[in-house]
């Protein structure tokens, strides 16, 4: 995926920005091109999961504030307007816009008209108060136009995780905006009625473009859903082996993690890449791909975290009262503060596994699915290794309720490294929230984890077996 907030987080944002007058939004679109009046909220089909492919599509503008030089974000186009909505729902929806313009624009209102901008893409994720997440898929650049101009973002807002495909339509978002607004609205028409493809499949969608003609657009979704969300290639170019898993190890036992790099793309990269690390766990905690200027003192925060700031705040945020954490520059390679444990979390014999499975291969040509792949794979056996057999441990009511036998779960590891480490992570929001899941379900989910614990006990079999056949 690719900044996530946690209920607290969304909180803080109702206390931290101005309360939306009703009708306040249509105030911020006035300048906006005008949609046809199809572009109306209206019944959609329902598909299976209700799993539509976005929410909303917004273009972010820079407005000159009415005092002083800054500029603050605004919305200036969104599509499609909701109708309709009751108090709550309204309130709801005038919250999430009102913070979403802070993370189009994370660095701050002090701007000034361009020539030239390199094009950034990344993204952002809420999490509500109920635990829903919507994600912010952003193209930040410089509109098409002679002289200087202010950058402007085009962000798309989904409750789906998919990195590249959305990437994709973000590309046929900002080529239909090159001519006009009028142009996007039958493509985000057509996609908002198509349903979001399986793992693996792929929808075609017909579009008409002014003196090009008909196109058809293909969106495929990856095979393998579980890595869709997430691309290590920056990780890698930024960080050695053993520092990620330095981070890994940090992000595992829920420690305060926080990243630095100038560009917005390298830091939403990164950090969706590292939190993709702890598959099949999930981090539960504030998450903040690109903390915006106004939400700094998040680095204050004694709760665990993980957080993307810019390389301008670097000094803000080493003046800040924190307690242990880890800080990564990435543009540098470096950490610059870290608690000193890091290289003894993790057992030192699985530690030697996964960097041998990282070293092997790298230097040959690989695509963004075999790269990923790769990348994951140790991290994932080092789970299967370490907690692989928590089904076993999962004892069961005649009602199909589950209750997990923590002590008989830990006693059951060999080794004394193994076992030490478990004792620790067992303890983790990480691992509570996964084995809760495992205690409602009669069977373990048929997913990559589970596919992976098959595998490896299918091998110690057949090397027992081996091993028996030498004797």
């Amino acid at each position: 995926m690719e900044g996530q907030v946690g209920g607290r987080m969304l909180r803080l944002f109702r206390n931290c920005l101005p309360r939306l007058r009703a009708g306040s939004l249509q105030d911020n679109l006035r300048d906006s091109g005008k949609e046809p009046e199809r572009a109306q909220e209206h019944c959609l089909p329902a598909f299976a999961g209700g799993q539509h492919f976005f929410e909303y599509l917004l273009v972010v503008s820079l407005k000159k504030k009415s005092a002083g030089a800054d500029y603050e974000p605004t919305i200036t186009y969104q599509f499609p307007k909701r109708e309709n909505l009751l108090r709550g729902q309204q309130e709801e929806e005038e919250r999430l816009l009102g913070a979403i313009p802070l993370f189009c624009f994370p660095d701050g209102n002090e701007w000034a008209p361009l020539t030239e901008y390199p094009r950034e893409t990344f993204s952002f994720v809420l999490t509500n108060v109920d635990g829903s997440r919507k994600i912010g898929y952003c193209r930040r650049l410089l509109p098409a136009g002679r002289g200087p101009r202010l950058p402007k973002v085009y962000c798309i807002i989904s409750c789906l995780g998919c990195f590249g495909l959305f990437s994709k339509i973000l590309d046929e978002v900002e080529k239909r905006h090159q001519i006009s607004l009028a142009v996007i609205y039958p493509f985000m028409q057509g996609l908002r009625e198509a349903a979001f493809p399986a793992p693996g499949k792929t929808v075609t969608l017909k579009s008409f473009i002014p003196d090009s003609g008909t196109e058809f657009i293909s969106l495929t979704r990856p095979l393998d859903s579980h890595l869709e969300h997430v691309d290590f290639s920056s990780l890698l170019r930024c960080l050695r082996f053993e520092q990620i898993l330095q981070i890994f190890a940090s992000a595992v036992l829920e420690r305060r993690i926080i990243f630095l790099a100038e560009g917005l793309s390298t830091l939403s990269q990164c950090i969706h890449a590292a939190a993709a690390l702890l598959y099949p766990f999930s981090w539960a905690h504030t998450y903040i791909p690109v903390v915006p200027e106004s939400l700094l003192d998040t680095v204050c925060c004694p709760t665990p975290f993980m957080v993307g700031v810019q390389t301008r705040f670097q000094q803000q945020v080493m003046d800040s009262p924190m307690e242990e954490v880890l800080l990564v520059n990435l543009c540098e390679g470096t950490f610059l503060m870290s608690v000193g444990d890091e290289k003894d979390i993790l057992p030192p014999k699985l530690q030697d596994d996964i960097l041998d499975s990282l070293g092997r291969g790298t230097n040959e040509p690989q695509t963004s699915e075999q790269l990923n792949e790769h990348v994951s794979g140790p991290f994932v056996q080092f789970f299967v290794k370490t907690v692989g057999h928590y089904a076993s441990y999962i004892k069961r009511e005649a009602n199909g309720q589950g209750h997990f036998q923590e002590r008989a779960f830990c006693k059951a590891l060999t080794s004394k490294a193994n076992r030490r480490f478990v004792k620790k992570f067992v303890k983790t929001q990480l691992f509570s929230l996964f084995i809760q899941e495992a205690e409602k379900s009669r069977n373990p989910p048929a997913g990559y984890f589970q596919q992976k614990i098959l595998e490896y006990e299918d091998q110690k079999k057949q090397k027992k077996s081996r091993e028996k056949t030498v004797k």
